[in-house]
């Protein structure tokens, strides 16, 4: 009997990633889960088969990931990886303004170095079992708004990254897609509202005032993006077809709201602001 072809996943504490882990194990792969901590891996273990291990990884942590991948080789041997999803990502909304610079870091670390950093360390890994690799981004990959600045520059860097990967290791006969959510049901909207709301408390009164009215907008978006987003089964069936399907597609933009922002990137500059301003008004 042939062993199951096995597959990563960060960031799968939660949300999107939690939801393509278990779908992965649902199709028969052996499924590493990364996570951060263990009662989350406790949690997973407990929805999923055997196939599923919990993986304890931190995206911003070099020791911890040499431990992943050390334990991963281990355990698949000559096999390698079939395919790595990396979808570990933090969000830091609120005006660049008063955006403190650590928080902007962060994200940087977490969304871009982060999974820089992942897919270098498994590359050999994934070169020994010819894997698959998937960048989750965002439609802010392709169009920022108000308020995602520092989420917004990190999904346009993954996705120049993805590019870049995608011909640097076309020799290899690696595949390389990138999936970006629009407005899927996860619970990343109130997360980022609450963390939205952290920023602006803090900001001196003439500043509320100046982003009170974006603030409300971007409020109000978040309510409609989490009562009616499209199921998450939509995002994890295009993460299944850039990981198993004979043509994989480079882009995959899921999710209400994607065709929308797509056709934005082609507007003029400051057509696009105004129509995003009244959007989110």
């Amino acid at each position: 009997m042939q062993a199951a072809k096995a597959m990563v996943v960060t960031g799968a504490s939660s949300g999107i990633g939690e939801a393509c882990a278990l779908r992965l194990d649902q199709e028969g792969f052996r499924v590493f889960a990364g996570v951060r901590k263990e009662s989350d891996g406790r949690t997973l273990q407990e929805r999923a088969s055997d196939r599923l291990a919990p993986l304890h990884l931190d995206v911003a942590d070099p020791a911890a990931i040499d431990q992943a991948v050390q334990a991963v080789a281990a355990a698949v041997g000559d096999a390698g990886l079939a395919g790595l999803v990396n979808n570990a990502g933090i969000t830091a909304p609120g005006p660049l303004e008063y955006l403190p610079t650590a928080a902007l870091r962060s994200v940087l670390d977490v969304n871009v170095v982060g999974h820089v950093a992942v897919t270098q360390a498994f590359l050999p890994l994934l070169h020994a079992g010819r894997g698959r690799i998937v960048f989750m981004s965002s439609l802010a990959g392709r169009v920022a708004s108000p308020l995602s600045g520092a989420y917004a520059a990190s999904k346009f860097a993954l996705e120049a990254l993805a590019d870049v990967w995608r011909m640097e290791l076309e020799s290899s006969g690696l595949s390389i897609s990138v999936v970006e959510p629009g407005t899927v049901a996860t619970p990343i909207w109130g997360k980022s509202m609450a963390a939205s709301d952290e920023v602006l408390n803090r900001v001196p009164p003439e500043g509320r005032s100046r982003y009170e009215h974006i603030s409300a907008g971007m409020r109000a978006w978040a309510e409609r993006s989490t009562r009616g987003g499209v199921p998450m089964g939509v995002v994890t069936s295009a993460v299944l077809h850039a990981l198993t399907a004979q043509r994989p597609r480079t882009r995959y933009a899921v999710g209400r709201g994607s065709r929308l922002f797509l056709l934005l990137r082609f507007a003029p500059d400051r057509a696009r602001d105004r129509l995003l301003l009244r959007l989110f008004a």
